[in-house]
């Protein structure tokens, strides 16, 4: 509205009064439904109207110069927004924070900062002021919401990443392997940092084999040390093999019965 106009609203605010409010003061109602029953009426009749300065009345301006304007109202409920701000990742995913769950934006935007608007059920990112990604909301913790055309080729094949796909990837180099993938992907905050880390744990056995894999692996979670790092140590140093060889000449040693008749040191004193 403009500051010429406000005399003019202030005017109809006034007309409004006198002709509606001003004749319902003195009335008593018993339910909302007769009171707006009331209101109608007299709001009929107010805009039947006709001006003094016009051969007209105010619906039928409004039919013949106003209503083409008019544009619908939205199909929904209004629902409020909240903000957040967000970096996109470099798997193409912006990180939100109120449900730790990830949604894909065009890949173009990756190392952009982006904010992100949603409500009770719609994610909306935004980057200077335009929406660059619209999603329905996952209340999943975790979750990856995707939308494959966001993707570049060489990203298409991380929106297959969750917990079942690394345990199905580490399974065939053997149990331990498996349970420090399990140990990974339950001991990060971010799913994405544990993913990235068991991928990493699973790919060495391209440099050393499953089985020396699987033993580091073993060595690991006997030390309570699961990180890909200490594995990758371990396999780097051959700390595998080394286990291994204390194991079986622990094994090999022949032993000796306990009998009366073998002295020990203590007889010599």
């Amino acid at each position: 509205m403009l500051p010429k106009d406000k005399a003019l609203v202030e005017n109809a605010v006034h007309l409004t009064y006198q002709r509606i409010y001003y004749p319902l003061r003195e009335m008593t109602f018993f339910s909302l439904e007769d009171l707006n029953r009331e209101i109608r009426k007299l709001l009929i009749n107010y805009n039947n109207l006709l001006f003094k300065r016009k051969e007209a009345s105010r619906i039928e301006l409004f039919q013949s110069v106003e209503r083409q304007y008019l544009k619908p109202l939205p199909s929904s409920s209004y629902e409020l927004k909240d903000y957040r701000k967000a970096k996109v990742q470099k798997m193409g995913y912006v990180y939100f924070s109120p449900d730790k769950s990830y949604y894909s934006v065009p890949y173009r935007y990756i190392g952009k900062e982006t904010c992100i608007h949603y409500t009770k059920d719609m994610i909306e990112v935004y980057f200077y002021q335009e929406r660059i990604a619209l999603h329905q909301r996952n209340l999943t913790k975790g979750s990856y919401i995707t939308n494959t055309t966001h993707l570049s080729s060489t990203h298409k094949f991380y929106s297959d990443w969750n917990p079942e796909f690394f345990k199905k990837k580490a399974a065939p180099h053997g149990a331990y392997v498996l349970r420090c993938i399990e140990r990974i992907l339950t001991s990060h905050d971010y799913p994405e940092i544990g993913y990235k880390r068991a991928m990493g744990v699973i790919q060495l056995h391209k440099a050393y084999g499953s089985e020396r894999l699987n033993n580091a692996c073993k060595r690991a979670l006997e030390g309570e040390a699961s990180s890909y790092q200490h594995i990758k140590n371990i396999l780097k140093n051959n700390m595998d093999k080394a286990s291994l060889f204390y194991q079986d000449l622990e094994q090999s040693k022949a032993h000796i019965p306990v009998h009366p008749n073998i002295r020990g040191a203590s007889a010599y004193k």
